[in-house]
């Protein structure tokens, strides 16, 4: 296994779960579980209760780690989602309507923390994590011949292709990354305590990593091409149907969700 940061998801430790997975979860059709990541997108961008959120995340969470998923890693990966929530609301989160915590007078204006404030971090929270859990959890308990033949079948071309080309190489270019940034440490540096100091430094890396990226694929390319590669990939797997009994789990889940998510009215 090879990381870049253990706080950024590991694609080749994604994959070898996806491939090795051998719990119940794995053998549950492709489509329950892509229908099911539709249904939480849906319920978690209509609900606004952190309770309903709350219940949703631990169910999630459950779920991954019967699957036999690493938590201890999920924990890890959870650094990205948060941060990128916290840089949207650091700003969304002040002058809510609600009672006030706390407040700062400024020169032109007095801004205020309210109640609301800290639900609408807690909420936005919980809609990432719950986003990112279950995203890991389909795509680690898939295998990639599913999962690019349902690419295949379910977008356009040349989307489609868009795709299954990306991840072929995508792996490639992290492997270059990898290897620049041990060379980096090799010689002192850090990817945190160097970003600051060293700026122009990873900008080269990075840059020099794209055109060496570049030039990898286009030989890669050349190679594809000799051995027969019409400039199109073809996802020919069967992907296993829903059976009857995930049929009845959907409907059940499905009405549920519509259950508390328009009925049921809770304080928080």
């Amino acid at each position: 296994m090879s990381e870049i940061s253990s706080h950024i998801p590991d694609l080749d430790l994604i994959t070898y779960y996806g491939e090795k997975g051998d719990s119940v979860f794995s053998r549950i059709s492709p489509w329950t579980k892509a229908i099911m990541l539709v249904m939480i997108i849906s319920f978690i961008t209509v609900s606004r209760s952190v309770l309903l959120l709350s219940a949703l995340y631990l169910a999630t969470l459950a779920v991954y780690w019967l699957a036999g998923l690493p938590v201890k890693k999920l924990f890890q990966w959870y650094a990205l989602p948060i941060l990128f929530v916290v840089s949207l609301v650091l700003l969304l989160m002040w002058n809510e309507p609600g009672t006030p915590l706390f407040s700062w007078r400024l020169p032109l204006i007095t801004i205020a923390l309210t109640d609301n404030g800290i639900l609408l971090v807690a909420t936005l929270l919980l809609k990432a994590l719950i986003s990112v859990t279950y995203s890991l959890f389909f795509l680690m308990t898939t295998r990639y011949y599913h999962f690019s033949a349902m690419v295949y079948k379910l977008f356009p071309y040349p989307i489609d292709q868009i795709f299954l080309m990306s991840y072929r190489f995508i792996f490639t270019t992290l492997k270059m990354v990898d290897s620049m940034l041990k060379a980096l440490r090799s010689r002192g540096g850090g990817l945190v305590k160097s970003a600051s100091r060293q700026g122009g430094m990873f900008a080269e890396v990075f840059a020099l990593t794209l055109i060496r990226s570049y030039d990898r694929a286009e030989r890669i390319n050349k190679a594809m091409e000799s051995r027969g590669y019409s400039g199109k990939y073809v996802a020919a797997a069967n992907v296993p149907p829903i059976g009857a009994a995930e049929l009845l789990f959907l409907a059940i889940t499905a009405a549920s969700f519509i259950y508390v998510a328009v009925f049921l009215k809770l304080p928080l």
